[in-house]
C-alpha cells in the first residue's frame, strides 16, 4: 500500500503581513489560531509566494502591506500569483498603545497580519496600470512646476544678496523674456558671481521646457479615451481648464468609488476636523488628512472660479462677512467641488447657477 504524503491547506486561510522596506521585507505569517514566524527576506514577492507555496500548499493566502514607497506593483504581482493582497493606509491600521512606544519592522508586519486576520484593515483603491501612469505623468508636471517655483525664489533671493534691485518697468513682467533677457545681461564684479546667476538661469530654462513638454503630452492624453469626452466638459467649469481637468481625473479615477459628495470631499481634504468628548464639541480646522494635489489646486482654481461665476462670487462674499477669507474660499472649494462631482457623473457641459 503506498502511503500518500502529500500534505495539503485547503480550505484554510494564511494571513501575511508585509512590512516592505528597499533591502530586506519583514514578514510576519499566521494561520487560523497561531503564528507561523515573522522572519526577514529578500525584497522580491517571488520569494514570498514561493514559500508559501511551499509550506502552505493549496492554502488561501491573504496579504496586506501599506501603502507608501513601493507603490502597488508587489500588490499587483502577488494578486496575478494567487494570492489575495490588500493595500492599506498606515494611518488606518488598529494600533496598540505599546506598539506606538515600540515601533520596529517586526512590531508593524505582526500587527498587519492581526489585524489581516481580525478583518480590522480596509483596503485602499487601486487604479488600473494606465491609470496609475496617467497619474505619473500629470504629477511630474506638478513637481517641475514646485521646482520651478523654487528656482525662481532662489534667483530673486540671489538678487537680494547682492543687493540688486527689479527695474520698475519689470516689477509687474516678473519671469516674462523681457524680465529673462534682462537677469541675463546682469554682471558682476567677478566671474564666480556670473556663474552662480549663469547656473540658476540655466536651471530655469530647462524647467520651462520640461514643463511645456509635459504639458503637451497631458493636452495630448487629453484627447485620448477614456479621457477625450469628459475634459471638454469640465473645462466648461469657471476655474478649471485642460490641465486640471486631466489631475482631476487621474486623481480621483473612479467617479463613483465615492458615495456622496461627503465621501468625495474628505477625500480631498475639504472637512473641518473634530475632537469631541462628551458634552464638549472641539472643530480643530480643516483635516490634515487629505489628497494633496487635489485640495491645493482646488483652492487655486476657486480662486479663479469665483470671479467668473456669480453664484460662487455671491457665496464668497457671504461667508467673507462672518469668517477669514482663507476660511471663506475652503468653503468655495467644496462647492466647486460639488460642480465637478456633478458634471463628471453626468457627462454634461457646465451651466452656471444651475448646478448648487
Amino acid at each position: 500500500m503506498q502511503q500518500n504524503n502529500r500534505l495539503s491547506f485547503a480550505g484554510q486561510d494564511i494571513y501575511v503581513g508585509l512590512d516592505t522596506g528597499k533591502k530586506s521585507w519583514t514578514v510576519t505569517i499566521l494561520t487560523e489560531h497561531m503564528e507561523h514566524r515573522t522572519f526577514n527576506q529578500v525584497p522580491k514577492p517571488d520569494a514570498l509566494v514561493h514559500y508559501l507555496h511551499k509550506n502552505f500548499p493549496e492554502a488561501h493566502y491573504q496579504c496586506a502591506y501599506e501603502a507608501g514607497y513601493f507603490g502597488f506593483w508587489i500588490y499587483e504581482y502577488l494578486r496575478d500569483h494567487g494570492v489575495d493582497c490588500i493595500v492599506v493606509h498606515a494611518a488606518d491600521i488598529p494600533t496598540k498603545d505599546k506598539e506606538k512606544r515600540n515601533r520596529n519592522d517586526r512590531v508593524d508586519s505582526r500587527k498587519l497580519a492581526r489585524n489581516l486576520r481580525n478583518g480590522e484593515l480596509t483596503q485602499l483603491y487601486v487604479p488600473s496600470r494606465q491609470s496609475q501612469e496617467d497619474r505619473s505623468l500629470v504629477r511630474m508636471r506638478m513637481q517641475m512646476v514646485r521646482k520651478q517655483t523654487r528656482c525662481k525664489n532662489q534667483i530673486k533671493s540671489f538678487l537680494s544678496f547682492y543687493g540688486i534691485d527689479i527695474p520698475e518697468e519689470l516689477v509687474r513682467s516678473h519671469w516674462s523674456n523681457k524680465f529673462i533677457n534682462w537677469l541675463e545681461s546682469l554682471e558682476f564684479q567677478y566671474e564666480s558671481g556670473n556663474h552662480s546667476l549663469s547656473a540658476l538661469l540655466s536651471e530655469l530654462r530647462h524647467l520651462r521646457q520640461t514643463i511645456c513638454e509635459l504639458t503637451r503630452d497631458i493636452r495630448h492624453l487629453a484627447r485620448q479615451e477614456p479621457y477625450n469626452k469628459i475634459v471638454p466638459c469640465l473645462d466648461s467649469i469657471p476655474g478649471v481648464g485642460v490641465v486640471t481637468a486631466m489631475v482631476l481625473l487621474t486623481e480621483i479615477v473612479d467617479i463613483e468609488r465615492f458615495k456622496n459628495i461627503d465621501h468625495l470631499a474628505s477625500y480631498v481634504g475639504l472637512i473641518p476636523g473634530e475632537d469631541s468628548s462628551g458634552d464638549q464639541e472641539k472643530h480643530t480646522g480643516i483635516s490634515r488628512r487629505r489628497n494633496q494635489n487635489l485640495r491645493y489646486l482646488l483652492i487655486e482654481s476657486s480662486w479663479v472660479a469665483m470671479r467668473k461665476d456669480p453664484a460662487l462670487l455671491m457665496s464668497f462674499n457671504e461667508l467673507a462677512k462672518r469668517m477669514p477669507r482663507n476660511q471663506a474660499i475652503i468653503r468655495i472649494a467644496r462647492k466647486l467641488l460639488s460642480r465637478i462631482r456633478f458634471v463628471i457623473k453626468n457627462q454634461e457641459y457646465y451651466e452656471p447657477c444651475v448646478v448648487s
